[in-house]
Formats: C-alpha cells, structure tokens, sequence
C-alpha cells in the first residue's frame, strides 16, 4: 500500500527511508514496484495521433506564391499603362504647344491677331497644365475638369460653327486634340489611384491636410 500510495503520490504513511530500505531488501516489493511502474507507463503515455497535414501546407503556400505573383503582374501592367498614358498626354500637350507658339509670335494667324494671341495664350497655359499632369501624375485628377468642359464646350462650338458655315470641318479638326488631351488626364488620373500604394495616398493626403 505505501508502494501505491508513493506512485499515486500520496502519502506513503512511513519515512521515506524506510521504505527505501525494505525495497532494498525485499525482491518481491521491488518486482511489483518494477511491473507497476510499466502499467502505469503504458496507460499514461499513448501514442499521439498527429494528422499529415503537408499537402494542405504546401498547397496553402503554392496559392499563396501564385496569388504574389499575379499581384506582381497586375502591378507591372498597371505601370506599363500609365507610363504609356504619361507619355501621349506629354506628346498632345508637346502639339498644343507648338502650335500656339507661331500664333504668339505673329507669324501664324486664322484671325485677328488680338484674338488669335489671346486664344493662342490660353492654348499655351493649358499646355502647359497638361505637362504638369503628365509629369506628376498623381495631380491629373485636378485637371480632369477642366479638361472635358473645354472639351466639351469645344465640340458643341465647333458643330454649331460648321452647321451655320462659320467654320469647316478640317479647321475644326485641331479641337480633336483637347478631346484627346481630356480623356487621357481622365485615363492617367484614374489609373493612378490604382497604381498607388495605400501609403502613398496616406502621404500625400497628409500633405493636402
């Protein structure tokens, strides 16, 4: 009974050394003490049944990976596009530009010369607005306005013109370049909110506040 009582450890009801004494001595104490230490082992200790859960692992990852790597490739097509939209609405406002130039300096006139400079400098400032958007993309949101009421006002101008014979259709060709330079600081304004990162918005959020 102590030999149960120390294993279930409880109190044994004798000294310690006492009973370590009539083990010593007892073989057959010693014998039980052995073949109940290997019960007790064997009933405590089972062995663990752990599912192999590697392939769910593994295919966690593998998707994953896949998932990185399409946002990777959404991200690099997304830049693609906005520099390719950079680039074209740079190149229209680039026209404007030049074509305002001769009329600014009085070497190319459709009307009066006071008329055609005043248009011609209003050609040139929004030019220049466009290169602006172009190379600061993160701006072209501002400029998107501005751009389809002009474009607008343009082409109801030009249709009314040419219905009333004040204009032909190849003078009223050149307004096709603000429509353009409207729809891609649309474009690029779009894109970019797309193509920039929560952070950068956080910043330059902060910067406007």
């Amino acid at each position: 009974m102590a030999l149960s009582a120390r294993m279930d450890g409880e109190d044994p009801q004798m000294p310690a050394a006492r009973l370590d004494a009539h083990l010593r001595e007892c073989a057959d104490c010693r014998a039980w003490q052995t073949q109940a230490e290997a019960i007790t082992r064997a009933v405590r200790v089972q062995p663990a049944q752990v599912p192999d859960l590697t392939e769910q692992v593994l295919a966690a990852v593998a998707a994953e990976l896949g998932d990185a790597a399409r946002r990777r490739q959404a991200a690099a097509a997304q830049r693609s596009r906005r520099q390719i939209l950079r680039i074209a609405l740079a190149g229209a406002a680039i026209a404007q530009l030049v074509l305002a130039v001769p009329v600014l300096v009085g070497t190319l006139s459709v009307l009066d010369p006071h008329t055609s400079r005043e248009m011609a400098s209003f050609d040139a400032a929004l030019a220049v607005g466009f290169l602006l958007a172009a190379y600061r993309p993160e701006r072209a949101q501002a400029f998107v306005p501005v751009g389809f009421v002009l474009a607008t006002c343009l082409a109801l101008t030009s249709v009314l013109d040419i219905v009333n014979s004040a204009a032909t259709v190849v003078q009223e060709l050149g307004h096709l370049v603000t429509v353009a330079q409207a729809v891609l600081v649309w474009a690029l304004g779009r894109i970019d909110r797309k193509t920039a990162s929560p952070v950068a918005t956080a910043l330059v959020r902060g910067r406007a506040g």
